[in-house]
């Protein structure tokens, strides 16, 4: 009879799971042992820290659309991950975070390194529970992979016994799991083409998890017979091809001012997959209720989002690939003026991705801009957080789907682990880590597994040795009065170099092409330091300018 540990390992097997991150700890020394006979069917990365982990098994889910599985010991372990597990619930991405627990005998008497994981995570994973018997492990690997996958997709986290592990296990025997996918029913189909029919400004926007390539290509040929002008949620610039017609803009920080007006101005709002939360609505003020109660269409997986925050004229809980391939049935023929409609959102767009002036020597504008052109459509680009990576979401045209790691979670740490998971993931195609400094050095130590395991992914780092974000939060509410947020950097080509990486310095923006072509042919993992100006905080705008318009 198998023991949990080898059942956990089949579960895995069962349901598809080719990679696990970890950073190994004495508390599932089972599953580790379980893991290396089924080296051929699982491989087992190590990372140099649990944040780096949980945030590849994040980046894994993005990218498959099957859970990432992440597995940690207890406590501090546990604690280190959570930052991938919150990432996860925010971004709508299924995870699945397997922690080591202390002995069951041990529970409640303050053992070592002893915490209740399900209180903990209860209140940001979708589901977080401890195995209480061997028996049941089968079962709640089942039931993991389920909840992670079904409705809108998120983390789920399970406590292991030490002493389980090892136990013989009885009960179910794994199987592949595949969730119940909600649709559109045909009244509702009915019902979102008559009001589109209606609409003289409609405008779309998609976001969400869950697509599908075929969802994603059906929709965008949807939306361009239609000419309906189509916006993309925060972070979720690959799910509509940049260069189509349709596509007129992304709901980022900061979005295109005329962009906002254009959503202001629209008499009918189809949001497909996206909750429209805080960051892609501008701090809730994008729309009223009392707009959004007449002229907003609302699909999303999870029932509990409609209505939440906005007040909807029409609303469906489906998946959203369903629901896109349903959409795409539904014969639209465009009214009069929604060609110009949408052509003139994409004036808009396309004036604000050209490149704007800087007061430095590097022009992160052109950068990027030139990085677009360079890469093929399928290159995979990742990013953190910070105010670096509004030049990247600015002047980057994503043309293919899944090619943006990014979390809506505004975490940083994220852009190096999660290109090293892409890598890994598909090793035939190009991935980008585009990273701030401060944001670099959360997750820098990962550039050791991603020469251990041969994750060649080429990391960008903007340094302009600022926390830029809240430097300049700083300047427009406290003019002047710089706290906290200078940094004193390494050389991050040397810090590279150090860990067998391919590495440039780069002052000047001429000389940018030539380092990132370099680093494409590298044999090795590549870093490429950007020295940047903190003046030149966020693309247009400078401290200068942050600091006079707050006196």
């Amino acid at each position: 009879m198998p023991t949990a540990a080898q059942v956990i390992v089949q579960a895995l097997i069962a349901n598809g799971v080719d990679h696990v991150f970890c950073v190994p700890g004495e508390s599932y020394l089972a599953v580790l042992d379980a893991l290396e006979s089924a080296r051929d069917r699982i491989r087992l990365i190590a990372c140099r820290h649990e944040a780096g982990a949980a945030n590849m098994a994040e980046a894994y889910g993005k990218l498959t659309g099957r859970p990432g599985v992440c597995m940690v010991t207890r406590g501090p372990g546990a604690t280190h991950a959570s930052v991938g597990v919150h990432t996860a619930e925010q971004d709508s991405t299924p995870m699945i975070l397997l922690i080591g627990q202390v002995e069951r005998a041990h529970r409640d008497r303050g053992a070592f390194q002893e915490m209740d994981h399900a209180a903990v995570f209860g209140s940001f994973a979708k589901w977080a529970a401890e195995n209480p018997h061997p028996s049941l492990t089968g079962e709640m690997i089942a039931r993991a992979f389920a909840v992670a996958l079904e409705g809108r997709r998120g983390p789920v986290v399970l406590a292991l016994p030490e002493d389980l592990l090892t136990e013989p296990a009885e009960g179910v025997v794994p199987a592949r799991v595949e969730p119940v996918r909600q649709v559109l029913d045909p009244a509702t189909l009915a019902a979102i083409g008559a009001r589109l029919r209606e609409a003289e400004r409609p405008v779309a926007i998609l976001g969400g998890s869950g697509w599908t390539a075929e969802a994603r290509a059906a929709i965008g040929a949807w939306l361009e017979a239609g000419q309906l002008p189509t916006a993309l949620s925060f972070r979720r610039k690959d799910l509509l091809d940049n260069d189509s017609p349709s596509y007129i803009g992304d709901l980022g920080l900061p979005p295109d001012p005329r962009l906002v007006e254009r959503l202001r101005a629209a008499d009918l709002v189809l949001a497909l997959g996206a909750r429209l939360g805080d960051n892609p609505t501008q701090g809730y003020g994008l729309f009223t209720p009392e707009q959004t109660s007449q002229r907003l269409v609302h699909i999303h997986p999870d029932a509990r989002e409609l209505g939440r925050v906005w007040p909807f004229a029409l609303a469906a809980a489906a998946d959203p690939a369903a629901a896109a391939l349903a959409l795409a049935s539904v014969e639209l023929a465009p009214r009069p003026g929604w060609n110009a409609w949408r052509a003139g959102g994409r004036t808009d767009y396309e004036a604000f991705r050209r490149s704007v002036a800087v007061t430095g020597r590097v022009n992160l504008s052109d950068v990027v801009a030139h990085l677009a052109e360079a890469l093929p459509a399928d290159a995979i680009v990742c990013n953190g957080a910070g105010n670096f990576a509004a030049w990247l979401h600015r002047f980057y045209r994503h043309r293919a789907w899944p090619t943006q790691l990014a979390p809506t979670s505004g975490a940083m740490g994220y852009g190096l682990p999660a290109a090293i998971a892409a890598k890994l993931v598909h090793p035939d195609r190009e991935v980008v880590c585009f990273a701030g400094d401060g944001d670099f050095l959360m997750t820098g130590q990962e550039l050791a597994t991603a020469v251990q395991y041969g994750a060649k992914a080429v990391a960008i780092v903007a340094d302009n040795s600022s926390y830029g974000t809240i430097r300049a939060h700083q300047e427009r509410r406290y003019p002047g009065r710089i706290s906290g947020t200078d940094l004193k950097n390494p050389d991050f080509a040397a810090f590279a170099r150090s860990f067998g990486c391919w590495a440039a310095r780069v002052e000047r923006t001429a000389d940018f092409p030539a380092a990132l072509a370099e680093a494409r042919a590298a044999e090795s993992p590549a870093l490429i330091h950007l020295l940047t100006d903190v003046e030149d905080i966020a693309p247009g705008r400078t401290l200068t300018e942050l600091r006079g318009a707050s006196r």
